[in-house]
């Protein structure tokens, strides 16, 4: 059975991939750390210790072929899809083995201006475009599952 698990420290569409899930009959795990404990109805909780991608290391441990994991970590997605695992960021962009070197690239180059002491954009504020733009992609790749 497919499984949805959640990177769910500061996951802003937890509701929406719960909602999703149950409506594809697909399980879903919530991963998350001390300091960002949840719980929901619908899926399961697994709470790690804090630190430096704990939750990430717990979350690439249990995925599975086929299964789909919402973060916004370019880095896990990275693991997630070597372990032939569909990455979906909180916006509904797919992680694929096309984009995600030049993500990783894009973040890297990031982390050097910042310590170099530059400082870059933010992300925008969250719209509710920007949810429904999830919940159509993560629809459509939970589909794409089902009929494959």
């Amino acid at each position: 059975m497919t499984t949805i698990l959640i990177d769910a420290d500061a996951c802003p569409v937890v509701n929406e991939t719960i909602r999703i899930a149950e409506n594809f009959g697909f399980r879903c795990m919530l991963i998350c750390d001390t300091a960002h404990e949840m719980h929901r109805d619908g899926a399961e909780t697994i709470i790690v210790s804090k630190g430096a991608d704990a939750v990430d290391f717990v979350l690439v441990n249990r995925v599975q072929k086929d299964d789909i994991v919402v973060t916004q970590d370019y880095g896990l997605a990275a693991m997630v899809l070597a372990k032939q695992g569909h990455p979906i960021d909180q916006n509904g962009r797919l992680y694929t083995s096309e984009n995600i070197d030049q993500l990783l690239f894009a973040r890297h180059t990031a982390q050097k201006v910042r310590m170099a002491g530059g400082r870059l954009r933010g992300p925008k504020k969250r719209s509710k475009e920007s949810n429904l733009k999830f919940e159509e992609s993560l629809k459509k790749l939970c589909a794409s599952l089902i009929n494959a």
